[in-house]
């Protein structure tokens, strides 16, 4: 979205007490809400993980993270971009159990991110992971999942409207499903991002699966690392993919807007095809892929929900400024 697009941004992206207010509200009732409804233990997360270990994300295969080397530990660091991997052993290294799950409040840099109204280099996202049984990794137990974080979103969305008079609840009452392949099928002569904001326009709330796998042109509705979110499992529906966006509408912009990128997790089977897919077979040698390989770490599902993005949203506001400090382009007044 181009800067001269937003009503009056300079001057409008300045933080009141009632905003801060809301926004403790908000981080400080969401995550219960999502850990009630979910059964997930809250854990403490790092900021950083040693280089080559397979660890970090590396979202898209392009991003690089920032780094730097420890001389007291003699070791290269990297400081996280998330930390969809690293649940996913701490799982393991918890001895959690099926249906057990963890969260925590993910704090993340991506330098190569461009600011913008709903990008920032910082990233601030409730994490979480579940442990799962091997008979739950099946499109329905994603969609239960997608949906009781949903209903997460909606019950939240109502307590900050009981308590802030501006804000009327919009949320449908249900979330819609469709795959990328069928969105590609419905809106051929458009781009990806295009049918993405007209589906969410005419529902209100979808949730956008099989993100990854390529479609027809051989290009991918969006990137999507090929070591964590399954998104080559072939369904019974003959479409692709384990995980999924959730996207609602954020009418102040008129955009659709990604609340949450989750998805059940590779399997061995499933990440040696992904590995295949983007030639990235090297990534074997790493410990964290060689424990998936060896079937040491649990079937989960799992992923990030925005905390700005969310507090965006619910407070109805026109930039990510508003509710998040970071550095901006100098056009953006932030104080």
């Amino acid at each position: 979205m181009k800067l001269q697009n937003f009503e009056t941004i300079t001057g409008s992206i300045n933080r009141t007490i009632e905003t801060e207010k809301a926004i403790t509200l908000i981080k400080d009732t969401f995550p219960k809400l999502l850990a009630e409804k979910l059964n997930l233990l809250r854990v403490t997360a790092p900021l950083i993980v040693e280089s080559q270990t397979g660890i970090n994300d590396d979202l898209n295969g392009v991003e690089k993270p920032v780094t730097f080397t420890s001389q007291a530990i003699g070791k290269h660091i990297e400081i996280v971009q998330s930390l969809a991997k690293w649940k996913r052993l701490a799982l393991h290294k918890l001895k959690m159990q099926p249906g057990q799950g963890i969260y925590t409040d993910m704090n993340a840099l991506r330098p190569d991110e461009i600011p913008d109204a709903t990008h920032s280099i910082y990233v601030d996202q409730w994490d979480w992971e579940k442990f799962i049984d091997s008979s739950d990794r099946t499109v329905e137990y994603f969609r239960k999942t997608v949906n009781l974080i949903y209903a997460a979103i909606k019950e939240m969305e109502m307590i900050v409207a009981t308590q802030t008079r501006a804000i009327t609840p919009e949320l449908p009452q249900t979330i819609h499903f469709i795959h990328t392949a069928e969105l590609e099928e419905m809106y051929p002569s458009l781009t990806a991002k295009e049918r993405e904001q007209r589906i969410c326009q005419q529902y209100g709330a979808v949730c956008i699966e099989g993100i990854g796998y390529p479609l027809s042109d051989g290009k991918p509705t969006d990137g999507r690392a090929p070591d964590y979110d399954d998104w080559s499992t072939l369904r019974p529906d003959g479409y692709r993919g384990l995980n999924g966006d959730i996207i609602v509408w954020h009418k102040p912009l008129g955009i659709a807007l990604e609340l949450s990128s989750m998805g059940i997790r590779v399997s061995r089977e499933s990440l040696m095809t992904q590995l295949k897919l983007q030639n990235l077979e090297s990534r074997i040698k790493y410990p964290y892929h060689s424990m998936l390989i060896n079937n040491i770490l649990p079937q989960t599902i799992g992923g990030g929900i925005g905390q700005s993005r969310l507090c965006m949203y619910l407070l109805r506001k026109v930039h990510i400024a508003q509710v998040q400090e970071s550095v901006w382009p100098d056009e953006i007044e932030t104080n």
